[in-house]
């Protein structure tokens, strides 16, 4: 892992392999940059891949807020330190959600998206049904105060639809992409959780004015089929490619699909 150190002292991990033009690979809510061990050896011999963790995720130090704009601030000062520029930026799920409220920040220096598994708001309401019901969002807020590493297992279970993978490939993912990097502290989770169902980006996705290639798994029971559909229609130069097979994390059920499609997207 390599570090960043912030104005305010905090330091950014992240990782980094191969050359070439640069991707930066932003991770989930409770995840780290392990997730994606795989994509980073496979686009690797293509793109030089910078893969952070998140403020309070994996291994960068926390913060004391935990809204998008504050993970976008981070992300914003450790690509202008790195000097990155024409780059692109793939955002899974949360992930995803930062890289929305990052790229108006990075326009000089970002060409295009990938938005997996992504969302312009994660809970339904106001006219958006295509979220989590509020209240089934605020019962798992609950149950990360009740009992913390279980609520995670559960919802680390709900990433794939069943018979997605195979138990051998689920354990296999398990290892890498999760007891590999570092759950973030409970609090973390909770202000992020809270971030997830609070905030909505629709009125944003009109200044998104790149490239954006959204994939979206149409057995998602996290971030709704309907979601991906609404990103490509409204963002000005969206596309849309369904995985009719694949839940929340096509990158892990059908990984040479969804990285075929990414190199295609971003050659």
């Amino acid at each position: 892992m390599n570090t960043f150190t912030l104005a305010d002292g905090r330091t950014l991990a992240y990782r980094e392999a191969g050359s070439g033009r640069t991707l930066i690979l932003l991770h989930g809510w409770s995840m780290s940059s392990a997730v994606f061990a795989e994509a980073i050896d496979r686009l690797g011999t293509t793109f030089r891949i910078l893969a952070p963790d998140l403020r309070g995720h994996g291994r960068s130090d926390p913060g004391s807020r935990y809204g998008f704009a504050d993970f976008a601030d981070d992300l914003c000062e450790w690509i202008e330190g790195l000097e990155l520029a024409e780059s692109a930026v793939l955002g899974w799920s949360m992930g995803g959600q930062v890289a929305m409220t990052l790229y108006p920040m990075v326009r000089n220096r970002v060409e295009q998206l990938i938005l997996i598994g992504s969302t312009p708001r994660f809970a339904a309401g106001d006219g958006w049904d295509d979220g989590l019901p509020d209240a089934q969002v605020k019962a798992m807020a609950r149950n990360l105060k009740r009992n913390y590493v279980r609520t995670m297992s559960d919802f680390f279970s709900l990433q794939f639809g069943e018979g997605e993978v195979s138990k051998e490939r689920y354990r296999e993912i398990l290892q890498f992409a999760v007891r590999a990097g570092n759950l973030p502290e409970p609090d973390v989770a909770l202000a992020s959780l809270e971030t997830l169902r609070s905030v909505d980006q629709r009125p944003l996705l009109g200044r998104i004015d790149c490239p954006v290639l959204v994939i979206h798994g149409e057995r998602d029971a996290i971030t709704l089929p309907g979601a991906g559909r609404y990103l490509a229609q409204q963002l000005p130069a969206g596309r849309l490619v369904y995985f009719p097979d694949a839940g929340h994390v096509p990158f892990l059920s059908r990984p040479d699909r969804c990285y075929d499609l990414c190199e295609e997207f971003l050659r």
